[in-house]
């Protein structure tokens, strides 16, 4: 019986080796992506596709320029485009069905090994983040969080509390769809700075938006809304998406924190 549960999670490592690539993309350095569709879409963290081209590496070696046709900072998620076709492709599987102690399988290339896996368990599960205990290291962002029968059922983004913390597939689907593009028009990267407090650390801001008008500047960090801290990673994608007009953000810069007012009037990336 062990021995066919080791094959069979090897089989599942292999198959999601092979749906997983190396993206580089501006000064960051080597993150992972997963292939969403057979045409060459790629789904990636923001923070890790932070200019609008890329290189992407398929696991058998081949190499692709890729263009950005997706951008979501506040969600921390990207899509890239590659010329290729008939490529193997993530089984995506529903988010929202995962249960608290279920096997998941994270794959991706950290610290420059190729196709790395690791396994552990969902810690915990809701529509804003899948939170899972296994290790994560620099590299294995974009890449998948599965299921055991190889379902991608998240985007590994961060370690929070030595715990893994995974955008759902669901709630990726929905940033395909359009759904919640609100943006301040700034790239973030998320990072931990207590171990209740998650900041939002500002790598660029696009010219003209919302952020630049405000006055917020690159290597602020944006830490809560409305006397609320941030806890999740895609914190301030929901509070932008439930205003009706500013939100209070509190920032910040340096060892100072401050309130700036932003207005709900946000910008999309002309891609």
């Amino acid at each position: 019986m062990i021995t066919q549960f080791n094959d069979e999670l090897s089989a599942v490592a292999t198959q999601l080796r092979q749906i997983t690539v190396k993206v580089k993309s501006g000064a960051a350095g080597v993150g992972s992506g997963v292939i969403w569709q057979a045409d060459g879409l790629i789904i990636t963290n923001a923070h890790v596709a932070t200019s609008h081209r890329a290189t992407v590496e398929l696991w058998d070696g081949r190499v692709f320029e890729a263009v950005r046709s997706h951008f979501d900072p506040q969600q921390d998620l990207a899509a890239l485009k590659i010329t290729a076709t008939n490529l193997n492709t993530a089984t995506i599987g529903n988010s929202d069905e995962l249960r608290v102690g279920e096997l998941v399988l994270a794959v991706g290339n950290p610290l420059g090994d190729s196709g790395a896996a690791t396994m552990g368990i969902v810690h915990t599960n809701h529509q804003r983040a899948v939170i899972a205990d296994l290790q994560l290291y620099p590299g294995n962002s974009g890449g998948s969080l599965a299921d055991c029968l190889g379902r991608v059922v998240g985007i590994n983004t961060m370690i929070v509390n030595g715990l893994a913390v995974a955008i759902p597939s669901n709630t990726v689907n929905r940033f395909l769809s359009g759904s919640h593009r609100l943006q301040l028009g700034v790239t973030l990267q998320p990072v931990v700075l207590n171990r209740r407090t998650l900041g939002l650390l500002i790598l660029s801001i696009l010219p003209g938006s919302v952020a630049e008008t405000a006055g917020l500047q690159i290597g602020d960090v944006l830490i809560g809304v409305s006397g609320r801290l941030f806890t999740r990673p895609d914190d301030l994608a929901k509070y932008l998406h439930q205003s009706q007009e500013s939100i209070p953000l509190k920032v910040l810069r340096g060892r100072k924190q401050f309130v700036v007012d932003i207005a709900r009037k946000t910008t999309v990336e002309a891609t």
